[in-house]
């Protein structure tokens, strides 16, 4: 083989598009078809300086020096191949690999792989880096796209105008990107995409913490994307507290009304950490039993045990791809480094688990494997710091944990411990605030692979890792009063997002959509310290929130701290009845909102509060239109606009006039419904 480029290469591969529908078609003159393909693509691409690295059946791996050469042999490879009965895609992508004595090393290998799958037959797609290296006036922009197991979106250029179908990526699903390529698993991913793409409905991914369930669940997602033109759809369980909150979160991951429209579609879902949640299994077999298309892989450290299952264990890694994944993301971390019999003795030490691995990689920055070695064979005696009944390789895993925790400087481990306050994920701005992180300490962090960074300056600290950090949080001596910031913080932010029906200004659900699980946990604080002050004004500062999908958990904290609630205002105990109702209604609770409604609206008329009333009026008036009362709806929409008319109150008066319109409309007046609209539409307009 000829030298390979160093430095800047572009890389070139193809692959022929329906192969094995050719070889149905061609019968016994597809060898000759085939071998005729190859001949030409290797003669242009030889006369453009190629250098072939690797051919695999019908596909070319080709590694050019200059990006032009690359595109201008796609474009005559393709020209030479037009008319006859074989389709190649292909796709030029630049990059700086590492060249070893096996061939090219990185992450632009895959890159270039990735996207030239994402095309078909006849289409040459070009990366952005080829672009700005041989800028062409041809290229159609396709934007940006994201590619299994790549860490970003690509944006992705088309040579020609030619019409072909959309990109085979990942921008119709909801699969998080990987941050990087899935190492071994060759066999799992090929055993569950064949169950999940034929008989089987429902699999489970079970093993220890840390085993690579999820990140091989959504490899099988990426997979199968093609295979499920409902969507693959994933959901993420580690921030929910009860096992009623599963139904609400697949609904609205899937964008369905109800859990059963998901049966008969042909749609695949990833239930992710189900294990503290097993209760709600039945939710699974609800799913399953409405239809006969949606599938589901779940993720969790026991099986649910429900009809029809089928359990498929993660095992670690073996030791040739332990080994793999070690020296890759030791690269990431530092190129030079070169793997020895230490590094292969690190990977049977930490049983070939890929977070541990993981963490293990992150202090190679620093210390070299022998070094490393050392620490494990101090650090991870079988059964330290673990239940005895727990399996050996989670208290291995635990041990782990604890070595890269000890290996911060003490300011940082302080900092990792107070982390845990917060959870699911949590902004830059919630650790600067509540724990007095900075950007360069949760780097460092970071970097110790103790907390994931994510889009949008969010950051994640995994459910395996945060167990530790949570029982060295308990001993914190600023403990409690972390807590209570953590509480204040969101409350905060709750009154900012505007979500209140009385909040002036703008409605910003956007604001508190991600912190659903940090809200939670004040919540429980405030119910902890029986703070039900502090506990109903935050429910009430989100309201709305409540009623944008969940209803039903809303209730529930509701009806937990009215309980406790006799010593508070009148005013803030109308509040939350009257935000209490709403959830309740929006749960199909009408019996329930109308009661806590009424009663809401008495503590209103007790205290005098014209506004209060009349949003009460307005929402019985709902009730009494939805249950046929027409009469009576009229009359309480009538009292609520008089109400908000007297207080110049022009944004409350659009509700009820609008529904006096769609009354008289429906009873047969029309011009007065028109009239009413027309006006209702122009005060509406005028409302800052």
């Amino acid at each position: 083989m000829a030298r390979l480029p160093t430095g800047t290469v572009t890389f070139l591969f193809t692959d022929v598009e329906g192969s094995t529908r050719l070889l149905h078609e061609l019968g016994e003159t597809y060898a000759d078809v085939l071998a005729e393909h190859r001949r030409v693509l290797r003669e242009v691409f030889a006369g453009h300086g190629g250098v072939e690295v690797d051919t695999q059946g019908d596909a070319f791996f080709v590694a050019f020096a200059k990006a032009s050469d690359a595109l201008a042999a796609a474009a005559d490879g393709r020209e030479a191949l037009a008319g006859g009965p074989v389709k190649v895609r292909m796709g030029p992508h630049a990059g700086e690999p590492l060249v070893t004595d096996e061939g090219y090393v990185g992450i632009d290998v895959h890159r270039a792989a990735r996207i030239a799958a994402a095309g078909h037959g006849g289409q040459i797609l070009v990366s952005q880096s080829t672009r700005q290296l041989a800028p062409l006036d041809n290229l159609r922009d396709l934007g940006a796209h994201r590619l299994n197991d790549l860490t970003a979106p690509e944006r992705i250029y088309q040579v020609g105008e030619g019409d072909f179908p959309p990109l085979k990526s990942l921008n119709t699903t909801n699969l998080p990107v990987a941050s990087n390529p899935l190492v071994g698993r060759e066999a799992e991913l090929s055993e569950l995409t064949a169950l999940l793409g034929d008989s089987e409905r429902f699999v489970t991914l079970t093993g220890p913490g840390g085993s690579g369930k999820t990140r091989l669940s959504l490899q099988v997602g990426a997979e199968l994307l093609e295979s499920f033109p409902g969507g693959v759809f994933f959901v993420p369980l580690q921030s929910l507290s009860a096992p009623e909150l599963v139904r609400p979160a697949i609904v609205r991951t899937a964008g369905v009304l109800e859990l059963e429209e998901l049966g008969d579609r042909r749609a695949l879902l990833l239930l992710d950490n189900f294990e503290h949640l097993l209760d709600a299994a039945c939710e699974v077999a609800d799913l399953l039993a409405a239809g006969s298309s949606a599938k589901v892989l779940a993720t969790s450290r026991a099986p649910l045990r429900v009809q029809g299952e089928c359990e498929y264990a993660v095992d670690p890694l073996p030791e040739d791809d332990a080994l793999e994944l070690l020296v890759q993301r030791a690269r990431s971390v530092r190129r030079d480094f070169v793997p020895d019999e230490c590094s292969a003795e690190i990977c049977r030490r930490v049983d070939g688990l890929p977070l541990a691995l993981e963490l293990a990689a992150a202090r190679l920055r620093s210390l070299d494997a022998e070094t490393l070695l050392e620490r494990l064979d101090r650090r991870l005696p079988l059964l330290t710091g673990g239940a005895r009944d727990a399996p050996a390789r989670q208290q291995t895993l635990r041990a782990t944990i604890e070595w890269s925790y000890d290996l911060l400087p003490h300011k940082l481990q302080q900092l990792f411990v107070r982390l845990a306050v917060f959870s699911g994920t949590f902004s830059l701005e919630a650790a600067e605030a509540v724990v007095d992180a900075t950007v360069d300490s949760l780097g460092a962090i970071a970097e110790a692979s103790l907390i994931k960074p994510l889009a949008g300056s969010r950051f994640l600290m995994l459910e395996t890792i945060r167990e530790l950090a949570a029982e060295l949080y308990e001993d914190q001596a600023d403990a409690a009063d972390l807590s209570a910031r953590h509480a204040a913080y969101y409350k905060a932010l709750a009154l900012r997002a505007s979500l209140d029906t009385d909040a002036p200004g703008e409605q910003r659900p956007e604001l508190v959509m991600p912190e659903a699980a940090n809200l939670r946990a004040a919540l429980g604080w405030a119910l902890d310290h029986d703070e039900v002050e502090f506990g109903l004004e935050l429910l009430v500062a989100l309201e709305q929130f409540w009623v944008l999908g969940h209803a039903t958990e809303g209730m529930r904290w509701y009806s937990a701290f009215l309980e406790r609630a006799d010593g508070q205002t009148p005013l803030l105990r109308a509040r939350a009845l009257r935000s209490y109702g709403s959830s309740a209604h929006f749960s199909g609770e009408f019996e329930l909102s109308s009661r806590l409604w009424q009663e809401s609206l008495a503590e209103y008329e007790r205290l005098g509060d014209d506004h209060g009333i009349a949003v009460l009026l307005h929402r019985l008036s709902i009730r009494e239109l939805e249950g046929g009362n027409l009469d009576r709806a009229r009359e309480l929409s009538e009292r609520s606009l008089d109400l908000h008319r007297r207080n110049d109150n022009d944004k409350g008066a659009v509700q009820p006039m609008t529904l006096l319109g769609a009354i008289a409309l429906q009873t047969g007046d029309r011009d007065r419904g028109a009239a009413l609209l027309e006006e209702s539409a122009g005060l509406a307009a005028r409302v800052p």
